[in-house]
């Protein structure tokens, strides 16, 4: 490879953690539109591995938003990027494949009840969740955009220090 080649090689990379990244953004912070805006126009995302739905981005977003409201705070880690590109006979293409994976600490939504004589609020658990997203993405006009991400998630359990004695 060339010099050009490397460092179009490496700003190809830049770019990609930055779709990843804005892709876990927009999840925590609930910026639906920014989601979508990360996809292809024909992108789907497939959280069936944690136990959500599969199918086209715009779509799977707006059942995000509908399930995220039962979690307020919640906080993606996406580490270990894998990076592959397309071989085009030595050069990078316009394709790539993106191992990352996360840990997602997320918290449940408090719960308010009457209990006849006072209001008692329940404060919600945290937990976590850990495993790995397969992204596919290619390169647009507008930039990398994603056209698949697939969650496999590997566990779940509660946040915090074990309460076991």
């Amino acid at each position: 490879m060339t010099q050009r080649v490397d460092l179009a090689t490496v700003m190809d990379r830049l770019a990609i953690d930055a779709v990843i990244t804005g892709y876990a953004v927009a999840v925590d912070d609930g910026e639906w539109a920014d989601y979508r805006a990360l996809f292809t126009p024909d992108g789907r995302a497939d959280y069936r591995g944690a136990g959500g739905v599969e199918g086209p981005a715009h779509e799977v977003a707006e059942w995000l938003a509908r399930t995220m409201r039962l979690f307020p705070v919640r906080q993606h880690l996406v580490v270990n990027r894998r990076i592959g590109f397309q071989d085009l006979d030595g050069y990078p293409g316009d394709r790539a494949e993106v191992l990352a994976d996360y840990v997602n600490p997320m918290r449940l939504e408090n719960v308010t009840a009457d209990s006849g004589d006072a209001e008692v609020r329940a404060t919600a658990p945290n937990f976590v969740s850990g495993g790995r997203y397969a992204f596919s993405l290619s390169r647009t006009d507008s930039g990398w955009r994603i056209r698949t991400v697939t969650v496999h998630e590997k566990w779940r359990g509660p946040a915090g220090p074990s309460t076991a004695g």
